[in-house]
């Protein structure tokens, strides 16, 4: 985010030196004629190239001792903190990989060097290289904050802390300090994990996980209490191809500065006002109007209310800040706080929407867990905007992403691309055991749970369908089958099916932890209401009756 990691050098296959650069050809936001792209983590003029080749038949142009010793020559001369060597195939046949990385380490020790086909051995280049430099962008920086933090710990008699990734496991220090770009959105999963644990607890079969802070939301689909997952996201405009739940995220938070754009539209972020000065309310001199101002100009949340004991809302500075911006809009104060509420929340609806009917589930049957500092006071708001009844906010909304990491077992994941039809069971399970020798060396206690990247012959992309390698071909591409009807409306049942990559996870349950406490009603809401929480204001809309529990947990349904 802060663009302050190690300084990275990329070692590329010769005639492959621009592929961050060129990156994929596709625009999110088609239409913008301002389309920007942040530059890649690794510049041009430290890109080394290999003089090297392998293709499909094997090794085109080998990778000679002068070769090795131009490109090690070459790296040197450009004093790296860090090398990411990504070449291509390489996901298939590593060798050249490995010999280029043993002899960097060999020639410059202490700097941190990673091959693609260890972090990502699957196809598609631009990922796989793109995915590798931000390891080594990441790494030196997250390892040095880590071995301290390590340190520390035992200094004060403690165990070494396991760190959270991306993909909702719990990992060693040790390896989190190896492999950084594991960890790029762990505190989010760390709150997807609590909201699924509350889900479990609910007995739901279908949640809505909506974690919204002070500068952003996050939020997921849960089903049968387990969070759904994904293999890849983009992260401050770099892809991360690398197991993680499927998580979405929108400039949506307490903070978000509400602003008119040249058309004398009302918009919401993507700037933010952070803790410091933070919303004009915190009488810290902000004086930028943001989405916590506009809630309490609505008496949302009750002016001078202490917030975690250091902060004191103040009604005055919240009204003069969206005073200001309803003056260049043209609209009564009550009216702009209104529209700043309802802009935020329809950013989040929206990003709701992708995770649940984008992914083939109505979310109108499920529950919305809203938590985080914010999630509580705008759910009433975003169920109404889903067509949802039911919203639980846990009692521990404010710190719903911490013990998520508490409950979260440990997790290991692998995947090797195969490009292989459904009837090679055989070289389906010849390459699904190397992973699974990895994965009982590595978590011996763990549970291991197979999948495969499928898709119709012709496809680009794939569909990840559970998998046991012990079953037939024709059980896989039922899977498949079924799969693709969910999420492309029909089945083409009689087109070949191929396997891109075959994956396998090693799973450990959490510590048997109830951190859900007494659950007797103890008072019973119709909105509108406002009720402190721990952490969180809960805002019960008109239409709305909330049961406060004992255990703090509030539950609310629409009248």
């Amino acid at each position: 985010l802060e663009g302050t990691g190690a300084r990275t050098v990329l070692v590329a296959t010769e005639g492959l030196e621009d592929v961050l650069e060129l990156r994929r050809q596709d625009r999110a936001s088609l239409y913008r004629l301002d389309a920007h792209h942040p530059p890649p983590l690794v510049p041009p003029d430290r890109v080394v190239a290999a003089r090297e080749r392998v293709g499909a038949d094997g090794v085109v142009t080998p990778l000679t001792p002068d070769a090795l010793d131009a490109v090690a020559s070459s790296v040197r001369a450009l004093a790296p903190e860090a090398v990411a060597v990504g070449l291509l195939f390489s996901y298939a046949e590593p060798g050249h990989e490995q010999a280029i990385a043993a002899r960097l380490r060999a020639d410059l020790p202490g700097v941190h060097v990673c091959t693609s086909s260890d972090v990502l051995p699957e196809v598609r280049e631009y990922e796989r290289i793109a995915t590798t430099a931000l390891d080594a962008y990441l790494t030196p920086v997250l390892a040095e904050y880590l071995e301290a933090l390590g340190a520390r710990a035992a200094r004060e008699g403690l165990p070494a802390p396991a760190i959270m990734q991306s993909s909702g496991g719990l990992m060693p220090l040790h390896d989190a300090a190896a492999h950084a770009s594991r960890t790029v959105l762990s505190g989010p999963a760390g709150g997807v994990m609590g909201a699924a644990d509350v889900a479990r607890a609910d007995g739901a079969g279908v949640a809505l996980a909506f974690d919204m802070g002070g500068t952003s939301c996050d939020v997921a689909l849960i089903t049968d209490g387990r969070p759904g997952r994904a293999h890849g996201n983009v992260v401050v405009g770099h892809p991360v191809h690398l197991p993680m739940l499927d998580i979405e995220t929108v400039s949506a938070g307490g903070g978000s500065i509400a602003w008119a754009d040249a058309g004398g539209a009302l918009r919401v972020g993507p700037r933010s006002a952070g803790a410091l000065p933070g919303p004009a309310a915190y009488g810290r001199g902000g004086t930028a109007p943001t989405v916590t101002d506009a809630n309490v100009v609505l008496g949302r949340v009750a002016g001078d209310l202490g917030v975690g004991g250091t902060v004191t809302l103040q009604k005055t500075p919240a009204h003069d800040a969206v005073s200001s911006l309803a003056a260049e809009l043209g609209l009564p104060v009550d009216d702009c706080a209104r529209g700043i509420v309802e802009v935020a929340v329809q950013e989040m609806v929206s990003a709701l929407h992708v995770v649940s009917v984008e992914r083939g589930v109505d979310p109108r049957a499920g529950v919305l867990i809203a938590f985080g500092g914010a999630g509580p006071l705008h759910a009433c708001a975003v169920a109404d905007g889903l067509g949802m009844d039911r919203i639980t906010c846990p009692a521990t909304a404010g710190v719903l992403a911490a013990l998520g990491m508490v409950v979260a077992g440990e997790r290991r994941d692998y995947v090797q691309s195969v490009l292989l039809p459904t009837e090679d069971t055989g070289g389906l399970a010849a390459a699904m055991e190397p992973l699974a020798q990895r994965a009982r060396a590595e978590l011996p206690q763990g549970r291991l749970e197979a999948r495969a990247d499928c898709r119709y012959v012709g496809q680009s992309h794939a569909l990840t369908v559970p998998w046991d390698p012990r079953d037939s071909a024709a059980a896989l591409e039922d899977s498949f089958h079924a799969a693709h009807a969910q999420a492309a409306g029909r089945a083409m049942r009689g087109v070949p099916v191929e396997v891109v990559s075959v994956r396998l996870a090693t799973i450990t349950d959490g510590p048997p932890l109830d951190l859900h406490g007494p659950d007797d009603p103890v008072a019973l809401h119709e909105g509108p209401a406002s009720i402190p929480m721990s952490g969180a204001t809960c805002w019960v809309a008109p239409g709305w009756r909330a049961v406060e529990h004992a255990d703090g947990t509030i539950r609310m349904e629409r009248l």
